[in-house]
């Protein structure tokens, strides 16, 4: 039997109006990949940040390698050998990634910073890695997907007896999910002892040896992975069956009016040439591998980025989208891929965030009118099941699937035409999932439009009605559901120009 590295026993915590952790016991052996799971909420990164001196407890004990512990913070923890690559993202935007790998532990040549130094070990980690990333660049340059391996790069470069991975895959694509892969089972043959928090249910099959699950803050169960099965696991996560069925056929009529036209759209070197239409009532999908150009045409259309060349027609008339402002007006919505740094404003309350985008419908003169924001604001937290103790909790003390729960709010209630979903279930765990899936479905019953880019091919097959697939900046393929398959999205993703 391999013997136990971290023993978390009786852990309680709570914040204003939260239970979030209710004496929860928690176990790790070197050299074993245990899965933490749980709905959005659950409690999974509570207590993993409790552990890291983030927060601290208020009942319970740590043990780790033998001893009874408590950090003070993340950097005591990281001393010790206990290290945490986040969900959300921890980087500076206008330092290099070198820089941001090496912070609060820079390489000195005397009283200076020593850059250069700095950028060869970086490299090393990069090439151990089989990680595409320039050293000296920005991080504010990156796309989410590469700031997350920086993340899991940053913690590797420590001396880490025992990793956690928080949603390490959300942002990443399959080939680089794969090399994620191969660096955990290089870890777990050193010995190392991992925690692996995710809600994509194929991965915990793949990479784990355990899984424990948690729910509402308190400790369910323990299984051996290797013995179970997915609906096992998310069964003692949501206590009810969740299906997800492919969808066989298109839900939009055919006589369906074309609602959003793009004509050979340009921007820079990121997106070539794509036209492509949207329909009254239609989930249009778009697939492709990270850097396909897919968030890029979305900001385009959106504002958010200046487009080089092209048209974009809604109902017939060709409109001008020169800002977001611009987009909004003409009734259209967009949900970032990156919540936190253009969804939502964490240290505002959820009511504020919810009503952000059209609070002048609230204006009562110059004032705003607090009951009626109220109103509203329960009214979608309550439909989207957003876990608060009120509306007026700040968003940055709500889980991540909630934060991104109140995007979602905000955009139902400027009650937008057409609505732009970039990577909307990222981060976001299996059971509120189904909640978005059927409030998408709903919204287009209503003869609302979505545009839905996701990097999770399950989600692409289930909720879309047609399939456009997007290569190195190019609509490589636009393919109806019916005729649609895994292999088929993946050949059109990597066609190369």
């Amino acid at each position: 039997m391999e013997e136990v590295i971290l023993k978390m026993i009786g852990i309680d915590k709570s914040f204003p109006g939260v239970h979030a952790l209710d004496h929860v016991d928690f176990e790790v052996k070197k050299g074993e990949v245990h899965a933490l799971m749980g709905e959005n909420g659950a409690g999974k990164s509570t207590l993993m940040k409790v552990l890291t001196g983030i927060y601290a407890k208020d009942e319970g004990t740590i043990n780790f390698e033998g001893k009874d512990i408590v950090f003070s913070n993340p950097r005591d923890a990281q001393d010790a050998g206990v290290v945490i690559v986040h969900q959300e993202l921890n980087m500076m935007n206008d330092l290099t990634v070198a820089q941001n790998i090496f912070i609060g532990r820079e390489i000195m040549n005397g009283k200076l910073i020593n850059d250069n130094k700095m950028n060869e070990e970086t490299k090393k980690i990069f090439n151990m890695l089989n990680i595409d990333i320039d050293p000296t660049e920005l991080v504010g340059n990156l796309t989410v997907g590469k700031q997350q391996m920086c993340e899991i790069a940053k913690a590797i470069s420590h001396k880490a007896k025992l990793i956690i991975f928080d949603e390490p895959s959300a942002a990443l694509t399959e080939s680089e999910i794969e090399e994620l892969f191969k660096i955990i089972r290089d870890l777990r043959e050193k010995k190392l002892g991992i925690v692996y928090i995710s809600h994509r249910m194929d991965e915990i099959n793949i990479i784990t040896d355990r899984v424990t699950v948690m729910r509402d803050g308190q400790y369910v169960g323990t299984l051996i992975t290797k013995d179970c099965t997915k609906e096992d696991i998310i069964n003692l996560m949501v206590g009810r069956v969740i299906y997800e069925e492919p969808k066989v056929e298109s839900h939009v009529p055919k006589d369906a009016p074309v609602v959003l036209k793009v004509e050979n759209l340009n921007v820079g070197k990121m997106v070539k040439d794509v036209s492509f239409e949207l329909r009254k009532g239609e989930i249009l999908g778009f697939a492709g591998l990270m850097g396909a150009g897919r968030t890029e045409t979305a900001r385009a259309i959106f504002g958010a980025d200046k487009k080089t060349s092209g048209d974009i027609y809604m109902n017939g008339k060709k409109i001008d989208i020169k800002q977001p402002k611009d987009a909004v007006k003409y009734g259209i919505g967009y949900l970032s891929e990156d919540r936190k740094r253009f969804g939502i404003v964490v240290d505002k309350t959820v009511v504020q965030n919810c009503t952000m985008s059209c609070l002048e419908d609230f204006m009562k003169g110059i004032f705003i009118n607090k009951k009626k924001e109220a109103k509203i604001s329960n009214k979608y937290v309550n439909e989207l099941k957003v876990k608060t103790p009120s509306v007026d909790a700040f968003v940055k003390n709500l889980s991540g699937g909630n934060q991104q729960k109140v995007v979602i709010a905000k955009w139902l209630i400027k009650n937008c035409d057409i609505l732009i979903f970039d990577e909307p279930t990222r981060g976001i765990d299996v059971g509120a999932k189904n909640e978005i899936y059927h409030l998408m479905n709903m919204l287009v019953e209503e003869g609302k439009s979505i545009i839905m880019i996701s990097s999770e091919m399950t989600e692409i097959l289930r909720m879309s009605d047609r399939v456009v697939v997007m290569c190195e900046g190019k609509k490589t393929a636009e393919i109806g559901i019916e005729d649609v398959s895994q292999e088929k999205i993946m050949n059109a993703a990597t066609l190369r120009s």
